[in-house]
């Protein structure tokens, strides 16, 4: 008998620059969607005119929105322009949104990491804010950053005691690696507060189930110590589950 198929989940790229234009990913978010969830890992491609985002929804059984080292465009959630926006990759926006909309709307499930969070809070009309993380997570931007100091920075969230996540974990609070210059500023419409920060109340994980799968996104990097963190790996297992159930 043939081996049971394993599931497929599209992991988000980003346009970055080395010498000439390439798609990026790091193999952090790869590895453990292999590893734990079990699945067979597709790279998306960030670039809107060449992505068939039809094709890609009937094909996948989810997608993971990643981190990344640029930011959800302001003018994407209502601002007046995109001057204080720092590091964008617009192309990754347009993919990301329109991706996420036509997995949603067919039933499949979405997961957000970081970046991926702050992008399924805007797709589900919701607004950021550059005010209530930087300084406290993320100085200098990504060109100045140091990956292992950066990661070595922990803080305490607050899970909601009915939500997902406290399901998933069997834990009230946990101790997380959040690197971001982004933040929910307003909640959009249609999603639950899964985690907040418990030093400044910052929104650290949102969830939803509009059309009958998993939307799960957390602000944190579940990635970074999924081989040493319970609550990590559990986020990666639920991601299998999920793409099981879908």
């Amino acid at each position: 008998m043939g081996e049971t198929r394993k599931p497929v989940i599209g992991v988000l790229c980003c346009n970055e620059t080395v010498q000439r234009p390439v798609q990026v990913v790091a193999s952090r978010f790869v590895a453990p969607l292999a590893r734990v969830s079990q699945a067979c890992v597709v790279l998306v491609p960030a670039i809107a005119e060449l992505c068939d985002v039809a094709s890609l929804t009937h094909y996948l059984d989810g997608i993971l929105l990643t981190g990344s080292r640029s930011n959800v465009a302001p003018t994407r959630y209502g601002a007046a322009s995109d001057e204080e926006g720092g590091v964008l990759d617009r192309e990754r926006d347009d993919v990301a949104l329109t991706m996420a909309d036509a997995m949603i709307s067919a039933g499949k499930p979405v997961f957000g990491i970081c970046r991926g969070m702050q992008e399924i809070n805007v797709l589900f009309g919701g607004t950021l804010s550059t005010e209530r993380c930087c300084g406290r997570h993320l100085r200098g931007g990504w060109d100045h950053a140091d990956y292992a100091t950066l990661f070595d920075h922990r803080h305490e969230v607050q899970l909601a005691a009915d939500g997902a996540l406290a399901a998933l974990t069997g834990e009230q609070r946990l101790s997380v690696h959040s690197v971001h210059e982004q933040a929910v500023e307003r909640l959009g419409d249609g999603l639950t507060v899964e985690a907040w920060s418990s030093d400044d109340g910052v929104i650290e994980a949102i969830a939803a189930r509009p059309n009958g799968a998993d939307v799960l996104a957390v602000q944190w990097h579940p990635e970074w110590d999924v081989e040493s963190s319970a609550s990590s790996h559990a986020f990666f297992e639920q991601i299998g589950r999920s793409l099981r159930a879908a």
